[in-house]
């Protein structure tokens, strides 16, 4: 059976916000001996009115790009080795549904996640974290 792995949520909308919450997955997992995941979530425009405006191809571009762009945030923070070992996860939907879900599916042992921007309303965590921290069957670690 191998290891469960440590699953790091990040957002690469934003460049390099999510540095120190990548440094901190990768770090526990690295002592823990675990794999490392590293998961973005792309918006599901499809599925909306939105979705009609938009080529049919526009998803595998959106796909494509952020893929790209996830690989390119792991090794400018984590550096090219460590790259090698992670997985490199693009989904679509709602961020913490999918977060939630491929959680679940991995048997992960750990969510890492960053507390973004909160408003007042949010009680010092961001929505997406809030509802992971709430719903996750794992432990999780919330990166400020």
């Amino acid at each position: 059976m191998s290891a469960r792995p440590v699953l790091c949520a990040v957002d690469i909308s934003t460049p390099h916000r999510d540095d120190t919450v990548l440094h901190r997955a990768a770090k526990l997992a690295g002592m823990e001996g675990m794999p490392l995941d590293v998961v973005t979530v792309l918006p599901d425009y499809g599925m909306s009115v939105v979705g009609g405006y938009f080529d049919k191809t526009h998803h595998e571009k959106a796909v494509a790009e952020a893929k790209k762009r996830l690989n390119d945030l792991v090794i400018a923070v984590l550096g090219e080795d460590v790259n090698k070992t992670v997985r490199h996860l693009v989904l679509t939907g709602t961020a913490y549904d999918e977060i939630l879900r491929v959680a679940k599916a991995d048997d992960a042992a750990l969510i890492v996640i960053g507390a973004h921007k909160p408003d007042f309303k949010d009680y010092l965590l961001g929505p997406n974290a809030a509802r992971v921290v709430r719903h996750a069957d794992c432990s999780v670690y919330v990166v400020r």
